[in-house]
């Protein structure tokens, strides 16, 4: 399992996304890995008062705005000295994720929780615990937002 060569970190774009990277870059740094960097745009818009789907140009829109998003992010956010590739892909955020680190074989995937509760996480689920069910490698899973004691 040790040293780590293949880093997956997924993103949604959000803050809490954004502190599992960094932590996935200190990873990557420590063990001269390759980060790889993944967005999945979901077939679903997921609105609270919309349950719509994409329309084919849409789509195609979605995936040309997260790879301008990802490489704004490989910018900002990831050291300059890491080996650094993004991938975007569409479909099933936990079930993409878990296929992209098995098809690459991922040594580690590093991915925030959001901490949905109630009837949002029974509605939307939660990507972060199915690809810690799924996943072919070790999970290190980044929560966002500090528990209260």
């Amino acid at each position: 399992m040790l040293p780590f060569r293949r880093i997956h970190c997924p993103t949604d774009f959000s803050e809490p996304s954004y502190k599992a990277l960094k932590a996935a870059n200190e990873f990557a740094l420590h063990f001269c890995a390759t980060l790889v960097l993944v967005h999945v745009v979901p077939l679903v818009i997921n609105i609270p008062t919309s349950a719509d789907f994409y329309s084919p140009l849409d789509l195609l829109k979605a995936e040309a705005d997260a790879k301008k998003a990802l490489q704004e992010v490989v910018e900002k956010r990831v050291s300059e000295k890491l080996r650094i590739r993004t991938k975007v892909v569409t479909g099933n955020p936990a079930d993409e994720i878990v296929k992209i680190a098995d098809d690459e074989n991922a040594n580690i995937i590093v991915i925030a929780t959001h901490g949905l509760t109630g009837w949002r996480r029974l509605i939307f689920g939660s990507v972060a615990e199915k690809v810690v069910r799924l996943a072919p490698c070790p999970v290190l899973t980044i929560q966002s937002q500090p528990k209260e004691d």
